[in-house]
């Protein structure tokens, strides 16, 4: 009887183990899925983001230190996936919002307006490297980063969905 519990034990111990290992996506398979109120859903990876212009910006963390974000201006991610931008950004189109969502639930929101160059110098950029560094995975593989913003909270981690949407 011995010998078959340790054998129920081992095989359960080791479809728990296949189960968990595969539930956990790598950073290299992590994603943002762009979608709502867009032409060209879009479904990037850490490779994808590599294909746009990289910016920085300087942002102070909770200890007041800078640190410097790279990664991809969100109104350029947006513009590719075909979101009303520029001089069409106007009527109706003003109250489309941006939903930025996490891998936990947590959600922020952005005006459109508030992530195009022509109503804002202001950049808000999807980072995946801090200090010339990817983001720890606490943090990571995405992050939006609110340049001169006064408190964090809109400087969301763990990036998995961006929604371009209409208020009602």
């Amino acid at each position: 009887m011995k010998k078959y519990t340790f054998i129920i034990i081992a095989l359960f111990a080791f479809f728990i183990n296949a189960y968990l290992t595969k539930a956990q996506p790598t950073t290299k398979d992590a994603s943002v899925k762009v979608t709502g109120e867009v032409t060209l859903p879009l479904d990037l990876k850490l490779a994808d983001l590599q294909q746009f212009k990289q910016t920085e910006v300087t942002r102070k963390d909770r200890d007041g230190k800078d640190h410097t974000y790279s990664g991809v201006i969100l109104s350029e991610i947006l513009q590719k996936a075909g979101v009303t931008l520029g001089k069409d950004l106007r009527g109706e189109n003003l109250t489309k919002f941006v939903q930025v969502t996490a891998s936990d639930g947590y959600q922020v929101v952005f005006a459109l307006a508030e992530l195009d160059k022509d109503f804002t110098d202001r950049m808000i950029i999807l980072a995946d490297k801090v200090d010339g560094k990817p983001l720890l995975p606490a943090d990571g593989p995405f992050r939006i980063i609110v340049q001169d913003e006064k408190k964090p909270a809109r400087c969301i981690k763990q990036v998995s969905g961006i929604k371009v949407q209409f208020a009602k």
